[in-house]
């Protein structure tokens, strides 16, 4: 597969005038001032983030609750057998198996989250029932599955004849190199700061092609691929997600917004962290991770360990686009 190598872009965050207060040999702080706030921002993680950003603007200008929007948005990729790493066509496991894990969270911290399910399409509605209808926060494998049938939701097989055809090539030589790039796009994640100035999330994936079968990533995991507190910041992952596991990755990136970093600084602190844990790992070979962030004034921010990350942003000043992350290294590197 053709590494994507991209340069490295400006810095993709809003600039408001006197958002940031600069001190004297001191790291950029913020001012989370009510009357700064830029609001709606959506943003989310790849090209078919673009897609479902359209949806969730769309949804949320029309009234809906911040949950619905996401979910809305985030079943268009889910939907889509071109996309191979979300729902339906989405890469199976190394038995063939597709594998399907999603959280939700709001403004209030609620969660809720499903991983190892089979069958059901668009998982991020199955979590978003756990949030509503459970007082649990994650539910997995068989027992997920059960709980969405009992919600109306319907089985189906959710293996393409082209993802079958892959997996049956890779079955040739089983050389499992999960190389995550612009070209074998990861989790869809999604952020949100609503007209209210809350913020919420979501994060929906397939997991990594040929994964050992039970395996799950970061995405479900409230901490991990996704965490928010709506008096500071959201954050989420994407890439190898043990590496983000093993960091805790977006919570983190929250703790250091609450700290006063931007978005922008605490993703590339995080990132870093993961690459000095790593540099000499086994994984470091094909190890990408990304995270978005978002503040509660409305500044955002990307970045990546390795080139060739991107993600959607939706905002009333520009409307949508996608926009390059910053990255620390190249994949030939």
């Amino acid at each position: 597969m053709k590494k994507a190598t991209l340069g490295a872009a400006a810095v993709s965050s809003v600039g408001f005038s006197g958002f940031a207060k600069e001190k004297e040999g001191k790291e950029n702080t913020i001012d989370f001032s009510p009357k700064k706030v830029k609001k709606p921002v959506v943003i989310s993680t790849w090209n078919h983030g673009l897609p479902a950003n359209q949806e969730t603007w769309k949804q949320l200008k029309a009234g809906k609750p911040a949950l619905d929007a996401i979910e809305a948005g985030m079943k268009i990729p889910e939907a889509d057998p071109n996309v191979r790493s979300v729902g339906y066509g989405g890469y199976p496991d190394r038995e063939g198996k597709v594998t399907l894990d999603a959280c939700i969270m709001d403004h209030n911290s609620n969660c809720g989250s499903v991983c190892f399910l089979q069958g059901i399409m668009h998982p991020i509605s199955v979590a978003k029932r756990v949030l509503q209808n459970t007082p649990h926060v994650m539910l997995a494998g068989q027992g997920a599955l059960q709980f969405a049938l009992s919600e109306g939701f319907k089985e189906e097989n959710l293996l393409t004849p082209e993802s079958e055809k892959d997996w049956k090539k890779w079955l040739e030589d089983s050389k499992y190199k999960p190389v995550i790039n612009i070209e074998n796009h990861d989790t869809i994640s999604m952020l949100m700061l609503d007209q209210e100035g809350n913020l919420s999330g979501g994060c929906t994936t397939s997991g990594a092609a040929w994964k050992m079968h039970g395996r799950v990533g970061d995405s479900p995991i409230i901490g991990a691929g996704l965490f928010l507190d709506n008096e500071v910041g959201a954050a989420a992952a994407t890439g190898l997600g043990e590496a983000v596991i093993r960091t805790a990755g977006s919570a983190m990136v929250v703790e250091l917004m609450r700290q006063g970093k931007s978005p922008f600084d605490a993703c590339k602190e995080i990132t870093e962290r993961i690459y000095n844990k790593h540099k000499n790992h086994k994984d470091m070979e094909y190890l990408q991770v990304g995270f978005i962030a978002l503040n509660k004034n409305g500044e955002y921010a990307g970045y990546s360990l390795r080139s060739g990350f991107n993600f959607a942003v939706s905002d009333d000043e520009k409307g949508h686009r996608m926009e390059d992350a910053k990255f620390k290294m190249s994949w030939d590197k």
